[in-house]
């Protein structure tokens, strides 16, 4: 894989904090911050994932109503919820 150079300004105390973190872990700076960039977007992916699976658990009836059971399937599908007294409907 192509690497690509960054450059960055740190205060003394972070670059120092980094210089330490490498050496204990054994690793150069350069794959010490690698590690760090990695690990953020993985967490900011897991997020995400936490955050859309929360948001289907609270909508699951509309859009089981809006797409039908099929959408989801098994002894706990969620029932159509009826329309009437929907938002919307008469």
């Amino acid at each position: 894989m192509a690497k690509t150079q960054l450059n960055v300004r740190v205060d003394e105390a972070t670059a120092e904090a980094a210089r330490e973190r490498a050496l204990q872990r054994g690793v150069s700076m350069n794959r010490y911050i690698e590690e760090l960039v990695l690990k953020d977007a993985g967490e900011v992916g897991q997020t995400f994932v936490e955050a859309a699976s929360d948001f289907m658990k609270q909508y699951e009836r509309v859009f089981a109503e809006e797409f039908g059971r099929e959408a989801r399937e098994g002894p706990d599908a969620t029932p159509p919820v009826p329309r009437e007294g929907l938002p919307g409907t008469t």
